[in-house]
């Protein structure tokens, strides 16, 4: 920072005239810093954390202090920037009187500082209240975060922010609309706007303990800013438009949306305003997130009422639960076409924002009377946009739209029909979009299709077995057929659903022989999603089907071209003996091992030892010692060393399972034979072994 001779009298007196003795909130203070002899640059993230949370002790002493001040006065930045984080230091060591009378100034003369340094300022600003003389003198550093709030760079007007909202948590409700609202008034009103910026975000946070005249004015404050003639202005304003609605509505209640209210007459306004299309694209980005803060504070208004106090007059609760019905059902006919507006705009980037977010738009609208019917029929407009980005964005959200729960009309329904109970003719919501999935299947984008695969069979649930069925299984085959290997590892992974609903008959019978085709498919990863899902429909198929369909083909991996799948399959035998028992594992798949032990390649051999060692890990001990150990033991005379220094790792690893006389009998003696080995990898894992097991046996 640059030598301010004002404030310079800060540097080399702080030995000369040492701070006066802590008070005993200063010494509880005194635990909240860092030990000199642990790394004083704390991550940027910690801004995040809240002063009083940090317990390591710290040792604040004059020396450390004045460092940190020449620091902030020299010339190099990453020095600066490291002081700057160590404000708190600086501050505990001058004490509250002359933190706020000199360090501050200091720092409020050096806000020209480059942007790495007033970062760190800000964010350090933040922890100093118990520095600075606790919650009665919060506001002294509101000063100082005014004119960082007022910065050109963002980054740092955020952490000042942050700091800003934190500082005014200390502070009593007087000194907070006094000294801070008022701050936040006047960065409504600078000239230059990123100070205005500053304030968009901090209007809404400050509303709720603001005075009703204060809520008044800066509601038109920040009116103001949703009109400004900066686009960045407008950018942030929309931004924070859905906050401050909700809290608006949180804090006054039902007035807040009455003819007369500050949402119908004020913010309604500026939905319509900032969602218009002569606003640039990043101010209609936030339109879709501002009406599910809409949706929120509607429903969260109908929950107030419903809780109202026990004894209170039933017909005046209906009566005025009507009233807000009716409200609410005004408003909610000014939003719903905001948020049509997005799936038809112009921009695909806002369309991409409105496709990536429905599933929160409709959550938050869904308990709001007649609403859904419009939102699923433009939920299904984005699923035919044009760009395949917003398809993709859309098709992520699928399951999620469906599984509302809503009843809505099918596509199509007019309403025409001479009915007289039109409410008989809605369908659940996922009962109309399944049979958008078909046509999905058929996408020219493969992230689309990848997308669909992800989440499809999450409508199984919703429609019940039969619909299921009908619906959902042919194009559950069509992805599994997939050229895109994306797609099919993505309909292996989310076949459970499925499963559960049509039931593993059904599901052997429809599925199967595709999946069986998957796992010999030319891309490694499918074959490796195949051989996770094996355990499960081993689970689901019972044991006679697995014996019959699959045993061979969890063996078979064993000899795959990849390591990785090879190891896979390794692992696959172990979770099947746990599955379906040592026994099934001695009839099936120990007699299938053993053949692989005689292969001619000596990787094949060494999979057969992993196997092995993972089978024998969770059979009974019995089982193991009769089945798995003496192959193991024959296998220490294999001729390729690799293969023998793996049987040496194996009886590592299982050998302790065994009783002391099997260890001494027949584990040791190969152990010393491996241990004079010629081959010095074997010698070594021969050694790593007994010592393991010296320590397990005494």
């Amino acid at each position: 920072m640059p030598d301010v001779m004002d404030t310079g009298t800060i540097i080399g007196t702080v030995a000369d005239n040492p701070a006066p003795p802590l008070t005993p909130q200063q010494h509880a203070i005194g635990a909240m810093g860092m030990s000199r002899d642990h790394a004083i640059i704390r991550d940027e993230d910690e801004d995040k954390d809240n002063a009083m949370d940090t317990t390591e002790d710290e040792v604040v002493d004059e020396e450390d202090a004045l460092r940190t001040i020449e620091l902030l006065r020299g010339d190099d930045v990453s020095g600066r920037v490291t002081a700057a984080r160590k404000l708190h230091s600086v501050a505990a060591a001058l004490g509250p009187e002359r933190t706020r009378e000199e360090l501050l100034p200091f720092l409020s003369d050096g806000v020209d500082d480059e942007d790495e340094v007033l970062e760190a300022v800000a964010s350090s600003l933040g922890k100093l209240v118990p520095y600075v003389g606790g919650p009665n003198f919060a506001s002294s550093l509101l000063p100082t975060l005014e004119l960082l709030l007022a910065v050109e760079e963002g980054v740092v007007r955020e952490k000042a922010s942050a700091s800003a909202v934190k500082i005014s948590e200390f502070m009593k409700e007087d000194v907070y609309r006094r000294d801070f609202v008022g701050m936040v008034g006047r960065l409504a009103t600078k000239e230059w706007f990123t100070a205005r910026i500053s304030a968009c975000g901090l209007i809404p946070v400050t509303f709720p303990r603001m005075s009703p005249e204060q809520q008044e004015t800066h509601l038109e404050y920040f009116a103001n800013l949703c009109r400004d003639d900066a686009p960045m202005v407008r950018r942030i304003a929309s931004r924070n438009l859905g906050q401050l609605l909700y809290n608006v509505v949180e804090t006054i209640g039902y007035s807040s949306i009455s003819i007369d209210g500050m949402v119908t007459t004020t913010l309604m306004d500026l939905y319509e305003l900032l969602a218009g299309g002569d606003q640039p694209d990043s101010v209609r980005l936030h339109t879709t997130e501002n009406c599910v803060s809409f949706g929120k504070a509607m429903t969260l208004l109908r929950k107030t009422i419903k809780k109202s106090p026990d004894g209170a007059d039933a017909m005046a609760i209906d009566q005025h639960e009507e009233i807000i019905r009716g409200s609410t059902e005004s408003l909610v006919k000014r939003v719903l076409p905001l948020i049509v507006a997005t799936i038809d705009d112009r921009s695909w980037r806002v369309r991409y924002t409105a496709a990536s977010k429905f599933s929160h738009v409709v959550k938050a609208f869904a308990p709001l009377t007649g609403t859904m019917d419009a939102l699923v029929t433009a939920y299904e407009k984005l699923l035919q946009d044009p760009e395949a980005e917003v398809r993709t964005a859309a098709t992520h959200n699928f399951a999620e739209v469906a599984k509302t729960g809503a009843m809505v009309y099918p596509a199509g329904w007019t309403g025409a029909e001479e009915i007289t109970d039109e409410d008989s003719q809605r369908i659940p919501v996922a009962e109309r979009l399944v049979k958008r999935v078909m046509s999905l299947t058929e996408d020219e984008s493969e992230n689309v299709r990848a997308a669909l695969a992800m989440v499809a069979t999450e409508l199984a649930p919703e429609l019940g077995k039969d619909a299921t069925i009908t619906h959902l299984l042919p194009p559950m085959l069509s992805l599994l057929r997939d050229s895109v290997s994306e797609v099919r590892l993505n309909i292996i992974s989310s076949l459970s659903l499925l499963n559960d609903v049509i039931g593993a008959e059904l599901l052997a019978q429809s599925l199967l022989p595709a999946i069986l085709n998957l796992a010999e498919d030319g891309k490694w990863r499918i074959r490796m999603a195949v051989i996770a899902r094996i355990p499960l429909m081993a689970k689901q198929l019972g044991k006679e089907y697995f014996d019959d369909k699959l045993l061979s083909l969890c063996v078979g991996w064993l000899g795959d071209d990849i390591s990785s799948i090879r190891e896979a399959a390794a692992t696959n035998l172990k979770e099947l003996t746990l599955l379906l028992g040592a026994d099934w594992s001695v009839l099936n798949l120990v007699p299938r091992i053993n053949e692989v032990k005689t292969h001619s390649s000596y990787l094949r051999r060494m999979n057969a030892i992993h196997a092995f060692v993972l089978i024998a890990s969770v059979m009974d001990v019995d089982a193991a010692q009769l089945e798995v150990l003496p192959t193991l033991l024959d296998m220490a005379c294999d001729p390729v060393p690799n293969v023998r220094f793996n049987v040496a790792k194996g009886l590592g690893t299982i050998g302790h399972r065994f009783s002391r006389f099997v260890y001494e009998s027949q584990i040791l003696p190969v152990l010393d034979l491996l241990k004079d080995d010629s081959d010095r990898d074997v010698r070594y894992f021969a050694n790593q072994s007994c010592d393991a097991l010296i320590i397990s046996f005494g």
